[in-house]
């Protein structure tokens, strides 16, 4: 594969510090060698703190099931005075959220004087409801400038937030709920995405019901349809938070108090709660933002994700905001009214850093290269990918039209685990290779393993892992260390296990190859296996069913569900539509299959374990790579499942 060179630019007003490869060098080697002089240098210099730490990082992964570990642990700050405070001192009028909502209509210019006020009226609601340091609050919205107040809001009195994507059904709302022990809910009246209404705050009623532990719920009114207000327990947003003081002092935290609780599919049906802490999560988002994406005081950065998942944290509120720079909320979709929404909006706003996900890119590039060129998109200078591999036909689409030749491109790879950008391009700096996400951040090492755990040296093929903690790494699973220990320490022993298997070239580039456990990818939406296995499993008509990926040519991976019959019952359109609807249900509307087959059996061993191996690579057409069968219980279902696969 070709290196592409950087393209040539001006660096006038750049904030980035690895500017040059050389640049990139010395920073990586110095962060290896020293991790804690190297993120107590970054976090003195580009956050504000109230006592200033002294220790940089405490433990490591040999000590993770008995101490863990630390960063900045003597250390204290709140982080919204990072975020909105100095700011609004030193350039109130700057805008801080540029929103944009379902109609290209609907814009409002956010200054970082006001968000301020409106976060500290926020925060002072939820005080005013009871809400204390530590206790945690459920955000289930849609993309409104009163999602991010409110997960500001939450931080500046040190609650803890979790943000459920508003796609999730009331089961898996009430499941984060109970799981937390969240005692507000905030939320919309309706959600509005593509025309479509969600009906957010009915979804918590049902989620609600039944249940004791959640006293109050705000709702945002975004469409003013009529909905359901228990007066004992709801509250409209408006009227609660109007005549709210607008200062709310910032409730001091430690480094290592925690900042959100956010929730990711696991090989098990049970969602984990992954527990991200003030101090090193908010110095790693700022640093990894203000490198990665070479960014400069009149920059417009649009990260086109949902705040409900980690990239929405770090890359559309907490690294942008804490950086000063202008960060775009967009509430629709990238084809509403029609495909080119993107282009449009970058001609309005003169957007110059655009982040957003392959599967993104791939379906806008089936519509025709005409409907980015209708608009001017000269403002662009770098784009980003996020939530999955990018195929390296979207990647040059992505730079031959979108950017016009001229644009770096920065593949970024990284997880809800790791808080932030892991392995990525740096934009000024980094020769680039369609499809690889090139080289590890500084503090991020980097290792390829095979099964058993041996380091592989040079080109080669294995298990991503990483081998020294970095700031912003999740601390914990909530409520279960010993899960989070079991999930990604147990594996490799010091090691943190990604879970995804890595290609390295001869000239040390990253080639993500994709998830090697039960966990899917599809559109940049971490699914795992046994979450749709139990929803398929609740209707009668199913005895038995495994569910794998297979490679989509839009979303990047697609799902595939093998199911047993009950006798009498029939695999066809009608009980696909009802499993369908049983996984809306029991997951969120992102939650679909896209074959369902019929089968008499599923692979087994004679201990009763389903090889999924086989299943794989029989969706993916690699027959020839299943290898010996003899071991199964019985071996002629792998023929029977080659006979009827589709794909």
């Amino acid at each position: 594969m070709t290196t592409i060179p950087v393209p040539k630019r001006v660096s006038d007003g750049a904030q980035n510090e690895l500017h040059s490869m050389d640049a990139y060098r010395e920073r990586w080697l110095s962060a290896q060698a020293d991790p804690s002089g190297f993120w107590l240098r970054e976090t003195l210099k580009s956050i504000t703190w109230m006592t200033p730490p002294n220790q940089g990082l405490e433990g490591g992964f040999r000590t993770v099931q008995q101490t863990g570990f630390t960063w900045f642990a003597d250390g204290e700050l709140n982080v919204t005075e990072s975020c909105l405070d100095r700011h609004a001192r030193e350039r109130p009028e700057k805008t801080a959220i540029l929103w944009e909502g379902d109609h290209p209509s609907e814009v409002e210019h956010i200054s970082y004087k006001s968000l301020l006020l409106r976060v500290c009226q926020a925060a002072n609601t939820l005080i005013s409801l009871g809400v204390q340091k530590g206790d945690r609050v459920i955000i289930y919205m849609g993309m409104v400038p009163q999602a991010a107040v409110a997960m500001l809001a939450c931080a500046r009195i040190g609650a803890i937030h979790s943000v459920v994507f508003g796609g999730f059904s009331a089961e898996a709302l009430r499941d984060r709920i109970r799981d937390c022990g969240a005692e507000v809910v905030i939320t919309q009246d309706m959600g509005l995405r593509a025309t479509r209404q969600i009906p957010l705050k009915a979804v918590v009623d049902q989620a609600l019901m039944g249940e004791s532990g959640v006293h109050h719920v705000l709702v945002v009114k975004r469409t003013g349809e009529a909905v359901q207000m228990d007066p004992e327990r709801d509250h409209w947003w408006h009227e609660a938070v109007h005549d709210q003081p607008t200062h709310c002092p910032a409730t001091p935290c430690a480094a290592e108090d925690p900042l959100f609780i956010l929730y990711t599919s696991g090989s098990t049906g049970r969602p984990k709660g992954l527990l991200h802490t003030c101090g090193g999560y908010l110095t790693y988002a700022a640093y990894t933002h203000r490198n990665v994406f070479d960014l400069r005081d009149d920059d417009v950065f649009a990260c086109m994700a949902d705040i409900g998942w980690i990239t929405g944290h770090s890359y559309i509120v907490y690294g942008p905001l804490a950086n000063g720079a202008t960060t775009l909320m967009f509430e629709s979709t990238p084809m509403c009214p029609d495909p080119s929404r993107y282009w449009d909006m970058v001609e309005r706003h003169r957007i110059t850093i655009l982040y957003t996900a392959p599967t993104a890119i791939r379906t806008l590039a089936a519509q025709g290269d005409h409907f980015v060129h209708a608009h001017d998109t000269s403002s662009l200078r770098v784009l980003g990918s996020v939530g999955e591999p990018i195929n390296p036909e979207a990647w040059l689409w992505y730079r031959d039209v979108v950017g016009q030749g001229r644009c770096t491109i920065v593949d970024t790879w990284w997880q809800t685990e790791t808080g932030g950008i892991c392995i990525s391009p740096i934009a000024p700096a980094t020769p680039t290779k369609a499809g690889s996400a090139t080289l590890p951040m500084p503090g991020i090492l980097a290792k390829l393993v095979d099964q058993d755990g041996h380091e592989i040296l040079g080109p080669g093929q294995g298990y991503l892992c990483l081998s020294q903690p970095w700031p912003g790494q999740a601390r914990t699973v909530w409520g279960d260390h010993d899960r989070y220990v079991a999930t990604y320490f147990s594996t490799y022993p010091g090691l943190y296990f990604t879970g995804d298997g890595c290609r390295r070239d001869a000239e040390g580039y990253h080639w993500i190859t994709g998830r090697v456990d039960d966990v899917l990818n599809v559109s940049g939406h971490r699914m795992g296996t046994a979450e749709f296995e139990s929803a398929i499993l609740t209707h009668d008509a199913v005895a038995e069913c495994a569910v794998v990926g297979f490679p989509h040519a839009i979303k990047g991976q697609g799902v595939y569900a093998f199911v047993v019959p009950q006798a009498g019952a029939t695999v066809d359109a009608g009980l696909a539509a009802e499993l369908t609807t049983a996984l809306r249900s029991h997951i969120g509307a992102h939650a679909r299959v896209d074959h369902f087959q019929a089968t008499a059996g599923l692979p087994k061993t004679r201990s009763g374990k389903v090889m999924r191996r086989i299943l794989r690579k029989i969706v993916c057409g690699e027959a020839d790579g299943i290898g010996d069968t003899s071991t199964l219980a019985d071996p002629s279902i792998v023929d029977a499942l080659l006979k009827g696969c589709q794909t």
